[in-house]
């Protein structure tokens, strides 16, 4: 069978925007996955389909003892189950296994004032949840939201503003002032205070315009930065850790333009800088999927590559044998870094990324509105711990039931998950079984795990043919933006003189035999607005967003097997 066409195996969200680019401007592409489902390490499981990966990861051979595998990039460490509980149902270890009578002590003031939740409800309810593997959000004004925009790739899925960001601070959580409205409002702040803020905050939106500001801390930390333009410790709190989001030693240079970023992304579609697809983050591969196949492209699951082809004289590879000893004939190869065997490794160091997904009952800080969609930091809570990142979910963003909340904790690690995170877990939530003067909320069922970040890794360190392209898998930021840049970087090296996913036509624009157009409405689209001359629409649409806070937020228009051996022919 010979085709001539990019390969590409597996489908993160790098392989998939360049299989979906390389369709659109003509190229055949064949999109390979050993898995069932889409988006691998960025994919999204019902609470049950959480459960079978679990169990997937608990059996693979291919496992040591604190990190992921080459393979399946995962690591599971710890499960738990812990549920308020009615009288005829046991509390539940994670093992499964019924707990003795005392851990039920306590439990009635909390069942009191919460409607229970069992973890057989949980179970129930499965389908209602939309678990991610990987947690980040998207920035405003990102190169994810960018290329969405143009692509037109963004009516495939709709998105929730994220409504606050949180940070915890001297024991309570504690919202944090970044837009005017928010710093003019906040009671954390004095009168002082506000002035302070606004005042750098506005430095920091064109900062480069002012080099003589920060020309002699170049070579010094943000933190040695924002000491010397006075702010209190609250400022520089929030600046650091909720603005810009960065560790103290970061450079001055780096911390400015983290801040900047931060601001720019403010007041695109609504209060704080962040957008959330709703169903949860692997609907963002499957969209640029959904291109690909639109525009040609093949698909298949559960089907997978064993080895490539290489040509004598130019060493380049010019077909690969699939798990069917098939042939197929292609021009180039896009792979996943954990495909690669170590022997094709130089030198290559990898990274690790500390996970947690918490189902909790209750939102971190309380407020009249229950659907909350909440970025919190936690800065290092002792000397040489990382800084903890998390992202609590309500149920209108469909990725939890109704009365829950899904809580993704994410941070570089130093260890393994539960050592990372479970300090931060036990600051933040309580145990279902606590009595009812603890405020905090309870965490239902939780579970840790580990991810490789193989960000770091230059393309000089593999020793593969120059036609073979390697994509690195999720890193800890909380932007895509390495994503992006690295679908951008392969593209150019498969279709030099090609536009980077240029707009799909809508569907109203498609004229059949010399018929007037077809198909759906536009829908809010800033790309397809500028170019129509629509501006009175884009007004209408911002103010709607304005004004209903928990409404979908439309972005242009919305709606591991074995590694690979190499064969020499």
């Amino acid at each position: 069978f010979k085709l001539n066409l990019p390969s590409h195996s597996d489908e993160r969200l790098s392989e998939s925007v360049i299989a979906a680019a390389c369709a659109r401007v003509g190229q055949r592409v064949l999109h390979v996955d050993r898995r069932s489902y889409y988006a691998a390490n960025w994919a999204s499981f019902t609470f049950n389909g959480l459960l079978s990966w679990i169990d997937d990861n608990k059996v693979c051979t291919y496992f040591t003892l604190l990190f992921i595998t080459p393979v399946n990039s995962f690591k599971q460490q710890d499960q738990e189950e812990c549920a308020p509980l009615a009288e005829d149902q046991q509390i539940l270890s994670s093992d499964g296994e019924p707990q003795g009578e005392e851990q039920l002590s306590g439990s009635a003031p909390t069942q009191a004032k919460k409607k229970k939740i069992s973890y057989t409800k949980i179970v129930k309810e499965g389908r209602r949840f939309n678990i991610d593997l990987v947690s980040k959000l998207m920035y405003s004004r990102g190169l994810l939201v960018d290329l969405l925009i143009k692509s037109n790739v963004s009516r495939y899925a709709e998105f929730k503003n994220v409504s606050r960001i949180l940070t915890y601070r001297q024991g309570k959580v504690e919202q944090v002032p970044c837009s005017r409205a928010d710093v003019f409002g906040s009671k954390e702040l004095t009168v002082v205070e506000k002035r302070m803020l606004m005042k750098f905050l506005t430095f920091c939106l064109d900062y480069e315009q002012h080099p003589e500001e920060y020309q002699d801390f170049t070579e010094r930390s943000f933190w040695e930065f924002l000491q010397n333009n006075m702010l209190t410790e609250n400022l520089q709190h929030f600046v650091l850790h909720s603005i810009a989001m960065v560790p103290r030693e970061t450079h001055t240079e780096e911390g400015l333009r983290s801040t900047q970023h931060f601001l720019r992304s403010l007041g695109r579609y609504g209060n704080t800088p962040f957008l959330f697809p709703i169903y949860g983050l692997g609907e963002i591969p499957q969209c640029f999927c959904r291109m690909c196949a639109v525009f040609g492209g093949i698909y298949c699951l559960r089907h997978s590559v064993q080895c490539l082809v290489l040509d004598k004289e130019s060493g380049r590879c010019k077909a690969v044998i699939d798990t069917c000893g098939q042939r197929i004939s292609c021009s180039h190869f896009v792979v996943e870094d954990g495909y690669i065997r170590e022997e094709q490794r130089k030198g290559v160091e990898h990274k690790h990324i500390s996970r947690a997904v918490l189902i909790t009952d209750g939102l971190l800080l309380q407020s009249e509105s229950e659907q909350q969609i909440s970025l919190v930091t936690v800065p290092p809570l002792e000397p040489g711990a990382p800084a903890v990142r998390l992202v609590e979910l309500c149920s209108s963003t469909m990725t939890c039931m109704p009365g829950t909340y899904l809580v993704h904790l994410t941070c570089p690690s130093s260890g393994s998950a539960r050592e990372d995170l479970q300090p931060v877990v036990s600051r933040l939530f309580t145990k279902p079984a606590s009595d009812g003067s603890d405020e905090r909320p309870a965490v239902l069922w939780a579970v840790y795990f580990n991810m490789r970040d193989s960000t770091a890794a230059d393309r000089s360190g593999y020793d593969l043919p120059g036609n073979v392209h390697v994509c690195s898998g999720p890193d800890a930021a909380l932007g895509s933006d390495h994503s992006i840049r690295l679908a951008q970087e392969v593209f150019r090296q498969l279709a030099p003189h090609e536009e980077f996913c240029p707009p799909a036509p809508n569907p109203e624009d498609i004229v059949y035999d010399g018929d007037g157009g077809q198909g759906e409405g536009a829908g809010f689209s800033e790309a397809a607005q500028a170019e129509e001359g629509a501006a009175e629409e884009a007004e209408e649409s911002k103010e709607k967003e304005a004004s209903q806070e928990s409404s979908p937020v439309e972005v242009g228009e919305m709606p591991d097997p074995p590694p690979a051996p190499l064969a020499e022919e």
